[in-house]
């Protein structure tokens, strides 16, 4: 089982890693391998998550303390197959959606599975932020694939700095977590107690936010529409999106250790499920309903993680999973062959492909949650955990559901509209008039999936992966969201809710995150640097003036010591000189010198005082 989990790991990096070397020379069986490689890791990730495989690494210390630790636990269970089979779809997908250059393209999104892999698996901190780094900065870059185009680019940018400031909260949590001496590991958190243990809530909660797209942070997932619709379907269905509510179930003894966490954590999710609800409502782009759906479909996750059910969480993220995977793979299709993404210009698209059409339609109903379909067994599952927490919270979990059904029956609207579609006249792609088999196929897979993982919920399966435990709704529960679903789901196709402008543009966050965080955090920056630039003129004024000492001390040195030097040294020369001329080697001088010296002696002798 552990060589099933170094498959899983090891061979999507290796691979994508080698794709990303070797291009261009690699390119034309590039997409082969990309797909060859997805395949051996479903089987890889689901033999491993059977055997609840775990893999120990040696690390820095001989004794076992420092070790690398993975493990598939009965959370990361239902999780690694489910990555790993929605990575695959999206990479058959590519293959028939044009997505060039496929070395590139297939090299990022291998290197982007390892990191979510890994997240799955990891027990410690320290894992956590190497993987959580690998699957941000390579989100970046598929984001912003096509890098020619500007916008495209900048989005990237936006989903990875909004998505980092809330990854601050993990290092922070990290850190602390070794201030209060109770190292990185999971298990070991909620043991810090005090002002520790609330500010590793704090951070793990902000982290976790910031990646699920929950507010403040959901304007990020809209940029993130940039991407090629492959990315999107990955991106939003299992990985970095999900990932942000999957760390919010890891950590989930960590927030109900603290007295806040578990009730902000609740309500932050069920007002993302309703204000991102009545966003999805306000979309004329089809995969910008997608993007602001996954936020509240994802908000029942972290309801779900407040509320104590990790149960209803996982539920919620493998069911959401394979819906949201479907409908982006979709709305790429329909964008490949008639060039938009707009609403108006997509009316009756369904019937035109009735197979993706069809497809299409069995995951809006699912993301409407209509029974007896996944989500609405899911979501039933998230709601009686919020019911035991408050009636009030469990009210607002059950309006984001009604408004889901609602973005969901105005979709599907959409698809079958008998009305002819406005003419497209600034397609975003030359559009081609048709749908390569490659892209239905794992459309229909995940039809099939949509419509029948509603099974994760019965209490023998629930069991048999280790999701019991939690508290299950009860017939009136599931009655009441049912009922309700479909009465909306149907009013919402009859009579489609007209776009409402404020929903349509994210009620502005973007503009006021720029205005109200970003332009003051630039003017701050640019004071700052001001005064960063005054100490470096310093810095530099201090380093002239030293250098202008050390000249004129080099000078004086030059003209004054060295001189007095140069100067007893030419006089010692002279004298030198001088004794050298009586030194002539000719003894009648010498004798003579010697007379005048005795005469003179003599001389000085007799003379009187």
């Amino acid at each position: 089982m552990t060589a099933a989990l170094i498959v899983a790991i090891g061979l999507p990096a290796v691979v994508g890693a080698l794709l990303l070397v070797a291009r261009p020379r690699i390119e034309p069986a590039a997409a082969a391998i990309g797909v060859g490689t997805g395949a051996v890791t479903v089987v890889a990730a689901i033999v491993a998550a059977v055997g609840h495989a775990e893999l120990s690494v040696p690390f820095l210390r001989a004794d076992g303390a420092g070790d690398v630790v993975l493990r598939v636990d009965d959370l990361a269970a239902p999780m690694l197959p489910t990555v790993a089979a929605i990575a695959l779809a999206a990479l058959v997908f590519a293959t028939g959606d044009r997505t060039r250059p496929a070395a590139r393209f297939h090299g990022l999104m291998l290197l982007f599975v390892t990191a979510v892999v890994v997240t799955v698996t990891s027990t410690d901190l320290a894992v956590l932020l190497f993987a959580w780094e690998i699957m941000g900065v390579t989100s970046y870059a598929l984001i912003g694939f096509r890098w020619r185009d500007s916008y495209r680019v900048e989005s990237g940018l936006v989903a990875f700095v909004v998505t980092r400031s809330g990854d601050l909260g993990l290092y922070l949590a990290a850190g602390i977590a070794v201030a209060a001496g109770v190292g990185w590991d999971f298990a070991a958190l909620p043991d810090a107690g005090g002002p520790w243990l609330t500010v590793i809530a704090a951070g793990v909660l902000a982290a976790g936010l910031g990646k699920a797209a929950q507010l403040p942070f959901s304007f990020w997932i809209s940029r993130a529409m940039s991407g090629p619709s492959a990315v999107s379907a990955l991106l939003h269905s299992a990985a970095m999106v999900a990932m942000g509510g999957y760390l919010l179930l890891r950590m989930e003894p960590v927030l109900a250790a603290t007295d806040w966490a578990p009730s902000v954590t609740a309500w932050v999710g069920a007002v993302t499920a309703i204000v991102l609800g009545v966003v999805a409502l306000g979309q004329t782009d089809v995969k910008q309903l997608l993007a602001a759906s996954t936020s509240a479909q994802l908000g029942f996750v972290v309801l779900a993680a407040g509320a104590g059910s990790a149960t209803g969480g996982t539920l919620q993220l493998i069911a959401h999973a394979a819906t949201k995977a479907l409908l982006f793979f979709a709305a790429g299709a329909w964008l490949s062959a008639v060039g938009t993404k707009k609403l108006d210009e997509l009316r009756g698209v369904g019937r035109r492909w009735p197979v993706v059409g069809f497809a299409a339609t069995a995951g809006a109903l699912t993301l409407a949650g209509i029974p007896p379909l996944s989500l609405w067994a899911a979501k039933d599952t998230v709601l009686a955990a919020a019911l035991e927490q408050s009636p009030v919270l469990y009210v607002a979990g059950l309006v984001g559901a009604v408004l889901a059904a609602a973005y969901s029956g105005r979709l599907i609207a959409v698809l079958w509209q008998h009305d002819p579609p406005e003419p497209v006249t600034d397609p975003e792609e030359a559009p081609t008039g048709r749908i390569d088999v490659r892209a239905v196929v794992p459309m229909v897979v995940l039809a099939v999936a949509a419509v029948f993982l509603g099974v994760l919920a019965l209490p023998g399966v629930r069991s048999t992966l280790g999701l019991s435990g939690d508290v299950s709704p009860t017939g009136a529960e599931l009655a009441v969201s049912g009922v309700l679903a479909v009465l909306v789901a149907v009013v919402a196709i009859l009579r489609p809710p007209a776009p409402w402008p404020v929903a349509h543009r994210w009620f502005a966050m973007e503009q006021i995150a720029r205005r109200g965080i970003a332009v003051p955090t630039m003017v701050l920056a640019a004071k700052v640097a001001t005064v960063d630039d005054l100490l470096a003129r310093g810095v530099d004024g201090s380093a002239t003036a030293l250098r202008r000492l050390t000249e004129i001390t080099a000078r004086a040195d030059d003209i004054g010591v060295a001189g007095s030097v140069r100067g007893i040294a030419d006089g010692a020369g002279r004298l030198g000189a001088l004794a050298r001329r009586s030194q002539t080697g000719r003894l009648h001088q010498y004798y003579l010198a010697a007379v005048a010296l005795l005469a003179l002696a003599v001389a000085l002798i007799l003379i009187p005082s």
